[in-house]
């Protein structure tokens, strides 16, 4: 899935841009016009002086705005940096319920080996919708976006 059309789309968008805002804005824009049956996806972006996730640019419904470093989907998929999908939100300890439309949840942690920013994260209204091809090809995505954010 290297090299995907969402991928490369995102990499030519993204072409010679730093701003992270920007970056994120448009990657999220990207996503929310390209993957069917999702209903939220965005930013959480790490604070390290408040040591806690914050909202950052998305596309959807208004947002939980502060997420503690292990709590819920997000906060979770950040402390054990490792992409958490979730097939049902309700069956989640801890989920954060920021809109109870949403059944599945995908998030994939953006870090290098010298930062962490945060997590990209995309909820479903429908139970089970990400797949684990979903996973590789939002991965892939990530790594890509990574490449244009600033150090």
């Amino acid at each position: 899935m290297k090299n995907s059309l969402l991928s490369q789309q995102l990499n030519a968008l993204l072409e010679n841009e730093k701003n992270l805002t920007a970056n994120l804005a448009n990657a999220s824009a990207l996503l929310a016009e390209s993957l069917d049956e999702i209903n939220w996806v965005g930013f959480y972006l790490y604070d390290e002086k408040q040591n806690e996730l914050v909202l950052g640019p998305f596309q959807g419904k208004v947002a939980c705005m502060h997420i503690e470093i292990g709590k819920g989907v997000c906060g979770t998929a950040f402390a054990l940096q490792k992409t958490q999908r979730i097939k049902n939100v309700h069956d989640f300890p801890g989920h954060i319920a920021c809109d109870s439309a949403s059944m599945s949840e995908l998030v994939i942690p953006l870090s290098s080996s010298t930062q962490k920013w945060g997590v990209l994260d995309i909820d479903s209204p429908i139970v089970g919708r990400f797949t684990n091809d979903d996973a590789i090809l939002i991965n892939d995505f990530a790594e890509i976006l990574i490449k244009h954010l600033p150090s």
